[in-house]
């Protein structure tokens, strides 16, 4: 007998500002570009990609795009989903090592 499975989408799990800030703290805490995309793009399919690129000022199609797996974002891209999704980026001192 075949083990049956279900896709799982972690933005079906992030229903709270507060879990949906988390998971872009950790993605940014990391500078990986490719992590901070792709939790980007999980926080807006959370909210709902067509608004979160409207409020953005991109296409749905452009958005889901530029933070795909191989997308890279522009800067300008990247905040104004930021913007979009209610949320600031803040910059501190990394701790010293």
């Amino acid at each position: 007998m075949a083990l049956k499975t279900t896709p799982f989408d972690a933005a079906s799990y992030l229903d709270t500002p507060e879990a949906q800030a988390e998971l872009l703290s950790d993605a940014f805490e990391t500078g990986d570009a490719a992590y901070i995309a792709h939790a980007l793009g999980v926080v807006a399919r959370a909210r709902g990609m067509s608004q979160v690129a409207k409020d953005a000022g991109v296409t749905r199609e452009g958005l889901y795009k530029a933070l795909s797996a191989h997308g890279d974002p522009r800067l300008t891209t990247l905040l104004g989903v930021v913007r979009s999704l209610g949320l600031t980026v803040t910059i501190q001192p990394a701790p010293k090592s």
